[in-house]
């Protein structure tokens, strides 16, 4: 469990495919088994990488890891809010 987040993966929502270790990759959630943060992952996502794309580079990738991602991330949102500048 990472004492940086008020909440941790373990038995939330099944999390069970994602980790939080304090002496891995600074403590950021990540794919379990793995070096790859959530982050990372999501990232590659929104610049528009698919799935095939992200298992080409990373062949340990499973969908239910990237599906795992997302709803952590859509978690998270709960918690923390990031400003959006309104349209006009």
């Amino acid at each position: 469990m990472c004492v940086c987040h008020p909440w941790h993966t373990e038995g939330v929502n099944g999390f069970d495919r994602i980790t939080i270790e304090p002496g891995k990759m600074g403590g950021q959630p990540c794919i379990r088994g793995h070096r790859l943060t959530v982050e990372h992952l999501l990232r590659l996502i929104g610049a528009g990488w698919s799935l095939e794309q992200v298992q080409e580079e990373f062949p340990f990738i499973e969908a239910a890891d990237l599906q795992q991602a997302i709803a952590y991330a859509s978690f998270s949102v709960r918690e923390f809010h990031l400003p959006v500048k309104q349209s006009a």
